[in-house]
């Protein structure tokens, strides 16, 4: 069984995090049994040619591509609300692209809704997204190596966020919360994948020339798992997401997690994670201790649930049913 996957990560895009599961699932794979699979934007003759992002180049490659045509969901018109400029335009293009597919992954059951919403005629299966719980693990190395990188003191507390910062992933909330806390480090790990078409682009530039020193806007860093194991709380302050991959590996990697309360994370994380409504109400929780301690005792042993080796199972099983069909 030949499989390819289309991934379109050239430059920062390879730092969204559809490219992230898409390399994690593929490096789960490549140690299986029975499938013969690549990674490859210009190869045809593959039995089941799998796409983790739609853009220019994945339409083409499935134009020629030969066997089945399998399209994950990482992106819906709801999440983009918010995310970029634009959005209207480019939503309206969603149903006619997902109809050029044989079939579809949705990765939670809000994801699944919206697209049987949208193209109720294309065969769609779920299967959530999965980590490596061996690289995102805890660990006082990667700890010591982040903090020293970025002059932070052993006893400070940080609170750490990941994604791209848009105003749909709660930018001006994580700013907010930092403010009411000028004791507490703010680290927000990520850029503007999309650059100026990013929603706000300019008025989030302008926002971070002055900023208190407490607040830290680092980019794309060498190793993501480092950023997690250096930080105390994981905040999540989105206020759509398809699954949100982040607050599984901040999971895997033993952190407290407060969310923004929205119902693919309770769908996903059930009581496993913290939830916020407001920034009173992330305040609150953010000095709750006894709460926080509660709750990064479980988070290691929940992400469990979501092992990578677990959905490359539910994968080859879904490919092996494709090409039979």
């Amino acid at each position: 069984m030949k499989v390819n996957f289309v991934v379109e990560d050239m430059f920062v895009f390879k730092y969204i995090g559809c490219s992230t599961v898409a390399r994690s699932l593929y490096r789960g794979l490549k140690n299986s049994n029975g499938i013969n699979i690549s990674w490859e934007r210009y190869k045809f003759d593959a039995d089941i040619s799998h796409y983790h992002t739609f853009g220019p180049i994945a339409l083409l490659n499935r134009r020629f591509a030969s066997g089945k045509k399998l399209l994950t969901a990482h992106s819906t018109p709801r999440v983009n609300v918010g995310n970029l400029a634009l959005t209207n335009t480019i939503n309206k293009k969603y149903p006619e692209i997902y109809r050029k597919f044989d079939h579809i992954v949705t990765i939670s059951k809000t994801c699944e809704d919206e697209i049987k919403e949208m193209v109720p005629d294309v065969p769609v299966t779920r299967i959530p997204n999965g980590i490596d719980r061996d690289y995102f693990s805890p660990s006082k190395k990667k700890r010591e190596d982040f903090r020293d990188l970025w002059n932070i003191s052993p006893d400070e507390k940080v609170v750490l966020t990941v994604a791209q910062i848009s105003p749909r992933k709660g930018i001006y909330t994580f700013l907010d919360l930092a403010l009411k806390n000028p004791d507490t480090r703010f680290i927000w790990v990520g850029g503007f994948p999309y650059g100026p078409v990013s929603k706000d682009y300019l008025k989030i530039k302008m926002k971070k020339q002055s900023l208190p020193d407490n607040i830290l806007f680092t980019g794309f860093v060498r190793d993501i798992a480092e950023a997690y194991n250096a930080a105390d709380v994981f905040l999540m302050p989105t206020y759509a997401e398809t699954f949100g991959l982040s607050v599984l590996e901040a999971q895997s990697c033993g952190l407290p997690v407060i969310a923004r309360s929205i119902p693919e994370f309770h769908e996903v994380y059930e009581d496993s994670i913290r939830y916020f409504s407001s920034v009173s109400d992330a305040d609150a929780q953010l000095h709750d201790d006894q709460s926080l301690r509660t709750c990064a005792a479980q988070a290691r042993e929940y992400s469990s649930r979501y092992d990578i080796r677990d959905v490359c199972f539910d994968h080859l099983s879904l490919y092996k049913e494709l090409i039979s069909s």
